[in-house]
């Protein structure tokens, strides 16, 4: 979820910038497809689910919580960052959470369907995220499009040092 809105809509915050018209909408149909596939797969059909027999729930239990906590914490941290306050105008949000990776709302929601098909080893459920992911990237390189044209090179550098997807934990991040 980027953390701006340019304002096409009346009900917008004028504080936030970038997001995409078609973002909330598509969300919502990825998270119904997935979790339609993934209770389909897990508890009808199970025609992709023969890892289960592979995988111990020992391993599969503690590292699905494991997603779903971390998913947890970027999603409402993410969120509370951006929509918990209202800004005189528009900012480049660099602490928490965001200094860590640029989209971590969306990652999070990442992490959730990852937990989810941990827990139960779809592999149809696997191929909804890659949906999942595909949109969220096209979603989330339009956002920092907008931003890079609202804020410039404070966006750029923002880019820059911190990443878009995967935590660069371990090393020094360039202030240039």
């Amino acid at each position: 979820m980027s953390y701006f809105h340019l304002g096409q809509d009346q009900h917008c915050r004028s504080d936030l910038v970038g997001e995409h018209k078609y973002g909330d909408a598509g969300q919502l149909v990825i998270a119904f497809l997935f979790f339609a596939v993934w209770v389909l797969d897990t508890y009808f059909l199970n025609y992709t689910t023969f890892l289960n027999q592979i995988i111990p729930n020992s391993i599969r239990l503690p590292l699905a919580i494991l997603f779903f906590s971390v998913s947890f914490l970027l999603a409402f941290v993410g969120m509370s960052m951006v929509f918990g306050k209202i800004r005189k105008k528009p900012t480049v949000i660099r602490e928490s959470v965001f200094r860590v990776v640029r989209h971590p709302i969306y990652l999070g929601e990442m992490l959730l369907y990852l937990g989810f098909i941990v827990l139960s080893m779809s592999i149809s459920a696997f191929f909804v995220l890659g949906i999942a992911f595909i949109f969220l990237n096209h979603i989330a390189k339009y956002e920092e499009k907008q931003c890079l044209e609202y804020f410039g090179e404070e966006y750029q550098r923002y880019m820059r040092q911190v990443p878009r997807w995967i935590p660069r934990f371990g090393r020094k991040r360039k202030e240039t």
